[in-house]
């Protein structure tokens, strides 16, 4: 059953100057794997994360790096979540992630769909990328609160 349905669009050049001017917030909002990755592709993760808190229903106090985009074993983004994340998913039933990324015209964009039985507390899946490790986090990409529960 699908639980919450999340999405974002994330303009590229305006990520990208606000890490630029900001020390650390890649730290804070991207795992050490990930802040190796190409702008474009770390716009795409940041619109998934975004995508993800709405699909969980924008719980408060959420950990940017709690979630990460990895490659699956067919090359296919999936969702790594830990921690808040991942206490969150499991309070709302999650057991499956759906994620779908794209980037054109300088923007990026990402989709997100949690699956699971609504009501069923219990640990998420590792199917579909939940469950794993994380970090700390941080409010918006320029320091400015994004309004999804993210601290």
């Amino acid at each position: 059953m699908i639980i919450g349905v999340g999405i974002d669009v994330v303009e590229i050049a305006r990520l990208e100057r606000a890490l630029d001017r900001t020390q650390d917030l890649a730290g804070r909002l991207f795992s050490e794997a990930e802040r190796g990755l190409p702008m474009w592709s770390l716009a795409a993760r940041f619109a998934a994360k975004e995508a993800l808190a709405k699909a969980l229903g924008a719980p408060r106090g959420l950990s940017w790096t709690d979630a990460e985009v990895v490659a699956g074993p067919d090359g296919r983004p999936e969702l790594k979540v830990s921690g808040t994340v991942a206490d969150a998913a499991a309070r709302r039933g999650v057991r499956y992630w759906h994620v779908s990324l794209s980037h054109d015209g300088g923007f990026a964009t990402a989709v997100v769909i949690a699956e699971g039985e609504p009501g069923t507390e219990g640990e998420p899946g590792t199917e579909g990328g939940a469950g794993a490790d994380g970090g700390a986090g941080t409010e918006g990409a320029g320091g400015a609160g994004s309004g999804l529960g993210w601290v």
